[in-house]
């Protein structure tokens, strides 16, 4: 990728609206299996739900082979074939409400072109800005990085892993990946199209989102924490996790009583996703 000069990339912005409708809310819950009431304008959205927010509207004739919109709009037009989400950085200011209106302003921060024992890889953090009613809610920077097609898989070094304080066992299953992928309007497809994740990116199964996993985490540290408000919270996928067993969520306290440490495991009791959240 030697050659490429990204600066007229760097600082392109967008600006989105959307809605908090009750009924998407209510869809969220649902497909997290939360057993909460049907809800009221007004009341907090679930920490998460803005991934379900500004949907990339792109026609079917603006599609990759892999389901994703084709770059070259508002993210570079990176020419390696294989998009995942890395990770993201997040500052929770306060709460989505249900029934507000809802903006974006996106900017493209950072791209970084990295070499690895997979091959070239090109990293691209964009910056969004959510306000709700006029106030900032969320800030939120997120890494998106570029592979090859043939990248072979490369086993990396087993991290040890922590001692959980509490631990929850997901089941992954089809729809669950289905569902939350029409709710976020994701279109790659890994995450729900067997053959092509198995026999085009050479997976072994579905692949679970990443930001789902993140929102089990989140979902786990609300129920074990309902009194704190979480004002950061930072996630990086390591490994992907796989429909094709179970997995883990676990969490633990920290020496700071404001941060908690959070994780998934694959069905290897590999660390797949790596997660800090700070409290107050």
């Amino acid at each position: 990728m030697a050659g490429i000069d990204w600066t007229p990339w760097l600082g392109k912005a967008r600006e989105e609206v959307d809605w908090v409708t009750p009924t998407h809310v209510a869809a969220w819950n649902a497909t997290l299996d939360r057993d909460v009431p049907f809800p009221l304008d007004g009341e907090a959205a679930p920490l998460g739900f803005h991934w379900a927010l500004f949907p990339p509207l792109a026609r079917g004739s603006e599609l990759g082979d892999d389901g994703h919109a084709r770059t070259g709009n508002f993210l570079p037009p990176v020419p390696l074939p294989r998009r995942m989400w890395a990770g993201s950085r997040l500052r929770f200011h306060r709460p989505l409400k249900v029934g507000a209106r809802v903006d974006r302003r996106s900017v493209v921060s950072l791209i970084v072109e990295k070499g690895s024992r997979s091959g070239p890889l090109i990293f691209v953090t964009v910056h969004h800005s959510l306000t709700c009613n006029g106030e900032l809610a969320i800030e939120e920077d997120q890494d998106l990085v570029y592979r090859e097609m043939s990248s072979p898989a490369v086993d990396r070094p087993r991290d040890p892993l922590p001692t959980a304080a509490w631990r929850r066992t997901i089941e992954p299953h089809e729809t669950l990946l289905f569902r939350f992928s029409a709710l976020t309007f994701n279109g790659h497809r890994i995450h729900y199209d067997r053959r092509y994740a198995e026999e085009v990116e050479g997976y072994a199964g579905l692949v679970v989102h990443g930001p789902l996993i993140a929102t089990l985490l989140l979902q786990l540290l609300a129920e074990r924490k309902p009194d704190q408000t979480v004002t950061r919270f930072e996630f990086k996928a390591i490994r992907p996790t796989l429909d094709i067993a179970a997995f883990d969520i676990h969490g633990a306290p920290t020496e700071d009583p404001n941060v908690v440490r959070l994780w998934s495991t694959n069905a290897r009791a590999e660390k797949a996703v790596e997660a800090e959240a700070w409290i107050r």
